[in-house]
């Protein structure tokens, strides 16, 4: 005998416990993420008013990739880049980063942390690199504070040596800051924040303040650190050119990832290769997805829309009844 539960349609208890254990048996979100956001909600108070910098922000890196962020002012990019720098605490939510919870550091932790766990490179280049020192000196200065400032100089050089010339900056290696353009001081930020050897390597609008030929360079110099040394890399960018030679860009609105590109190269039967892109809208953990506006605005969809559950996929229309 078969046994059904009210409102099941036919659904068998046997069917059931067989999902709510495949659920239970299912892997932990993020679990195999280097990077893992989960629901993340950062909360600021400015004169009594409270704002939602992020409203359950989703996110999971893998390691090794080299990704953009992209998104318009406002929209909780810088806010998300500087949770996973360890320069702020989510207000809720879940932050992983190589295994370091972000919510439960100590101030001691959250120092480690910055020193060994992340890199970063600041739009502004006065803020990347102290003025007082030469190129190498900035790159070595790290690994100092990492350990105490004990012996191993010759080795600390060494490092930095080898850095500065992955990313063409070996000429430039006794030059201060002011002796050197916006791009070079750019491409020894990027050394500096290599230099400690960190799981992640983050990037606020590194080409922001350089033209576009420089930009192509400092990315070159990004991209030959992500293949070389395997640093997993995430770059917040308001350039399209930099964005568009990346695998993968994740577009942030409202707090909250909205739209997601993904690039691979095909092959056709003749051998040629080619880049194709494909945008997908991204569906979070609470089930809600951000429709483009494009898409809403040419159907004239407001407040609520129509849903359709098919075999394969989901119908979505504007709602007759709403006009």
């Amino acid at each position: 005998m078969t046994t059904t539960t009210p409102g099941t349609t036919g659904t068998t208890l046997e069917e059931l416990e067989r999902r709510a254990t495949a659920r239970r048996d299912r892997p932990s979100y993020g679990h195999d993420a280097l990077i893992a956001c989960d629901r993340l909600v950062r909360i600021f108070t400015t004169d009594g008013v409270e704002v939602q910098a992020l409203q359950g922000l989703d996110l999971l890196v893998t390691e090794g990739e080299l990704m953009a962020l992209v998104g318009a002012s406002g929209s909780g990019k810088s806010t998300l880049m500087n949770i996973l720098a360890g320069l702020d605490v989510p207000t809720a939510g879940a932050a992983k980063v190589a295994g370091c919870d972000l919510l439960a550091m100590d101030g001691k932790a959250r120092l480690r942390y910055r020193r060994e766990v992340v890199g970063f490179v600041w739009q502004q280049t006065a803020r990347n690199l102290l003025p007082y020192l030469t190129a190498a000196q900035n790159v070595a200065l790290p690994m100092q504070l990492k350990d105490g400032r004990k012996g191993g100089a010759r080795q600390k050089a060494r490092r930095a040596e080898e850095l500065l010339a992955m990313l063409g900056m070996s000429e430039h290696a006794d030059r201060r800051p002011h002796q050197m353009s916006g791009g070079q001081q750019q491409r020894v930020a990027i050394a500096v924040a290599l230099a400690n050897n960190p799981s992640v390597l983050l990037a606020d609008e590194p080409t922001g303040e350089l033209d576009s030929a420089t930009g192509e360079q400092v990315f070159a110099a990004f991209r030959r650190a992500n293949e070389e040394l395997g640093t997993t890399i995430v770059i917040v960018t308001h350039d399209q050119a930099v964005a568009s030679e990346v695998r993968r860009t994740v577009a942030i609105r409202d707090g909250r990832t909205s739209s997601e590109v993904l690039r691979r190269t095909e092959v056709d039967e003749t051998g040629q290769e080619s880049l194709v892109a494909r945008e997908y809208a991204m569906l979070d953990r609470a089930g809600r997805l951000q429709l483009p506006a494009e898409y809403t605005e040419a159907l004239d969809m407001r407040h609520r829309v129509a849903l359709e559950l098919e075999q394969d996929h989901i119908g979505v229309w504007p709602d007759d009844a709403a006009s």
